[in-house]
């Protein structure tokens, strides 16, 4: 059995008698029922991902992964793609929008170069596990064989485990890679079974001139490929990304070990199609941070039965939305613990 395998068959149904009982404890805290509206709804997700009534959120991590993919060379970004290095270094040196949002929760950031067309400097706060220098260029053929797809998601299995291994109570996912909403908008038509046109957006700020090139050379690329949308690791080798591939691998992952996993925006949106494709049930473990303003992220979301907790425009990835909304999930979780109910607290209950 592989690992891919091993880890899908760990993930379980979440225990929905324990979030009865977290109801029964919201319903008796020192509040009107209902009253924190989606917070007591977020708290019942939480205890039935984790199995306990009472969880704590203390330990959370973001996995950052980076990869260049070859369709750039298309021009279908408005950046080119030695920006994703950059990035990596900019967020080595924490002055990224995911270091300035993850020093604020409290969250501890692992930068992955899942397939970075360059070589990378040395760092500590770096994890090379390049798949390969890129994906190739899906207009013109597979982006990568199906031996590298699973290879991408088996190393996110592996590093979501070893981030367990260090202490994990909640995970979020966060990406990088210049000409990725290009790959995430193949993948959510081709899964969806939506037109390429609906799904797909400006993605890092692209003029409506260079947005129809965009649409034409996703078109090309399914139609060149013809990824076969009941074989998740066939679509993530015909029109995928390797820092795709890693995300859906730390979403099977966080499942198999009862984590909370926030995903992100569009690409980590992308991410959890192939993962949910792979084992539906990873779905009910899975926690939508945000709705970017990528037009496929929504229909992304809709199609995973999954509802945003924040609606707050952004686009930017990294994991940013996820950091927000990890807060929220810590939030959440403090409600269960620290509230105190009307026994406790001495106060008169509502009368019938």
């Amino acid at each position: 059995m592989t690992e891919l395998e091993q880890t899908i068959k760990l993930i379980r149904p979440v225990d929905q008698h324990k979030a009865q009982q977290a109801q029964k404890r919201l319903n008796s805290l020192t509040k009107p029922r209902g009253s924190l509206g989606r917070l007591e709804e977020l708290a019942k997700r939480v205890v039935a991902i984790t199995g306990k009534v009472r969880p704590k959120i203390t330990s959370k991590a973001i996995v950052v992964m980076a990869a260049d993919h070859g369709v750039a060379d298309e021009g279908v970004s408005a950046y080119p793609k030695a920006v994703t290095a950059q990035m990596v270094y900019n967020f080595l040196r924490g002055g990224a929008g995911i270091s300035v949002l993850s020093n604020h929760v409290g969250a501890r950031v692992v930068i992955v170069d899942m397939g970075v067309a360059e070589e990378l400097e040395v760092h500590p706060g770096l994890l090379v596990r390049k798949v390969a220098g890129g994906t190739a260029n899906m207009a013109h053929g597979a982006a990568m064989s199906r031996e590298e797809a699973i290879k991408a998601v088996e190393t996110g299995i592996q590093i979501a485990q070893a981030q367990a291994d260090k202490g994990l109570d909640v995970l979020g996912t966060g990406d990088m890679g210049i000409a990725n909403t290009t790959s995430s908008s193949a993948i959510a038509a081709v899964l969806t079974g939506t037109c390429v046109e609906t799904v797909t957006g400006r993605g890092t700020g692209i003029d409506k001139e260079r947005l129809q090139h965009k649409l034409s050379v996703i078109e090309k690329a399914i139609q060149t490929n013809s990824p076969d949308p009941s074989d998740a690791i066939d679509v993530l080798a015909k029109v995928g990304g390797f820092e795709i591939g890693g995300l859906a691998g730390v979403m099977l992952a966080g499942a198999s070990m009862r984590i909370p996993v926030v995903i992100d925006g569009f690409i980590s949106g992308a991410a959890a199609l192939i993962a949910a494709a792979l084992s539906p049930q990873v779905k009910d473990y899975m926690i939508a941070a945000h709705c970017s303003a990528e037009p496929g992220h929504r229909i992304v979301l809709e199609h995973l039965g999954l509802e945003p907790l924040l609606n707050l425009g952004l686009r930017l990835g990294e994991g940013t939305g996820a950091a927000l909304a990890i807060s929220l999930v810590e939030a959440a979780a403090k409600i269960l613990n620290e509230m105190a109910t009307f026994e406790e607290a001495g106060v008169s209950e509502k009368e019938d």
